[in-house]
């Protein structure tokens, strides 16, 4: 009740517009990231997990893949994988966005909130933004690992930072995707399931942790077309860790060629569709 009772005080009067939606989002996400700080293992084990697979990429495989144009180096091979990793990290977060709608339904939380005068979608976007948040901060104390086993970048702070920014877009726009998986299940356990299930194939069938070269044909024009494959391409374009002389692309895909703004638009992609199925489906739970 204390949850309730704390959104019921801080959620303003029905006014109505964008307005009213925005400030009721700001009370969900502020209430999740409460809840985040009283269960700090929930941001410890969520921290854990990357740190791992960049020591073991980063020490395991390092030394014995080929990168084009570099050959078999070590530290070629952190320049090109931290990007992946980060990427990983960030679309990882589905699986919790989607555990933890489906533990709010299970629990009959999202009921309570739907007595409140609060705009619809306010408590999916809430959610998404408390895990925003929590991923921003996994990908800090991960960009300080990464710094620390020896990568490096090569932009200056601008550009740096517009590569986190694509990341941490492609993790919110992700999250929706988890938003919708935690609505069509029945209990968390499903929601974590169906979260990473098909993330392994999307991030492995891609460029983040070996050349596209290397690949069969067609497995190359998939990883090149992935929305993921083209976020790491941009972090890598940004954070200058691409090879000088290496082509962009093996097939010649445009979202490698732009990897930029195929990022941008696989993204914001995402959200509007993925926004639109998962409010559709909280309202109809709703009746």
């Amino acid at each position: 009740m204390s949850a309730l009772s704390e959104a019921r005080t801080a959620a303003p009067r029905p006014g109505g517009g964008i307005g009213q939606s925005v400030r009721d989002s700001l009370v969900i996400g502020k209430r999740n990231l409460i809840r985040m700080t009283r269960i700090p293992e929930m941001i410890l084990f969520g921290i854990i997990q990357p740190v791992m697979f960049v020591v073991l990429f980063t020490y395991v495989f390092g030394g014995s893949i080929a990168i084009p144009g570099a050959g078999v180096s070590a530290s070629a091979y952190k320049e090109f994988l931290m990007a992946g990793i980060f990427a990983q990290t960030v679309t990882f977060a589905t699986a919790g966005a989607g555990a933890g709608i489906a533990e709010d339904m299970h629990k009959g939380l999202i009921d309570r909130f739907r007595s409140l005068p609060m705009a619809r979608g306010a408590v999916l976007t809430g959610r998404t933004l408390a895990d925003l948040v929590q991923t921003a901060v996994t990908l800090v104390v991960l960009a300080g690992v990464a710094l620390l086993v020896g990568w490096r970048t090569h932009e200056n702070i601008g550009k740096v930072l517009g590569g986190f920014g694509l990341l941490l877009l492609l993790g919110y726009a992700f999250t929706w995707i988890g938003a919708l998986i935690g609505l069509t299940v029945r209990t968390p356990e499903a929601a974590t399931s169906g979260g990473l299930i098909w993330l392994f194939p999307l991030t492995f069938i891609s460029n983040a942790f070996v050349p596209v070269n290397g690949m069969p044909t067609f497995l190359q024009y998939v990883a090149e077309w992935n929305p993921f494959s083209a976020t790491v391409a941009a972090a890598r374009e940004l954070f200058g860790n691409t090879i000088e002389g290496v082509p962009k692309s093996v097939t010649g895909a445009w979202p490698m060629e732009h990897p930029v703004w195929a990022s941008l638009i696989w993204s914001v992609l995402i959200i509007l569709v993925f926004r639109t199925l998962a409010v559709r489906k909280y309202r109809s739970v709703s009746h």
